[in-house]
């Protein structure tokens, strides 16, 4: 994990943004991991001392969010998921939830795109792609 948090400071500074040891702590958690994750495990992944209380945390997550180092998905049980961006530019991928574990996995080799023209007027902001199925461990 000490060289994820090395990983983690440094992608904060490279942006220019302010350092702090709970963006560390939160970004190196969520570039440990491979698959989305919420706020509540990532809660339970953080070490009990200095603690983080749940507000803090979650306006880490936004922030991180804001400046495009994770994103977050919702699930069908409207609970936000996040991970952390292998890139700092933002594409769009699909992800897959699997409806008995309720686990979400990013798809990042499918891109969700919409190619045909919308109404005069309206203007894209992003597009949703989610699979729902099984998991290889709960099939």
């Amino acid at each position: 994990m000490f060289s994820l948090q090395k990983q983690a400071e440094e992608m904060i500074r490279r942006r220019g943004e302010r350092v702090t040891p709970g963006r560390v702590r939160v970004l190196a958690i969520l570039l440990a991991e491979q698959r989305a994750v919420t706020h509540h495990e990532i809660e339970k992944s953080l070490p009990d001392k200095p603690r983080l209380n749940r507000v803090t945390l979650y306006r880490i997550l936004e922030w991180l969010d804001e400046k495009c180092f994770v994103h977050k998905v919702v699930g069908d049980d409207r609970i936000w998921h996040f991970r952390a961006n292998s890139q700092v530019a933002h594409h769009q991928h699909a992800h897959f939830e699997c409806v008995r574990c309720t686990r979400v996995v990013c798809l990042d080799d499918i891109k969700a795109e919409y190619d045909s023209p919308l109404p005069t007027g309206y203007q894209s902001r992003e597009i949703e792609l989610r699979v729902k199925g099984l998991c290889a461990e709960c099939a």
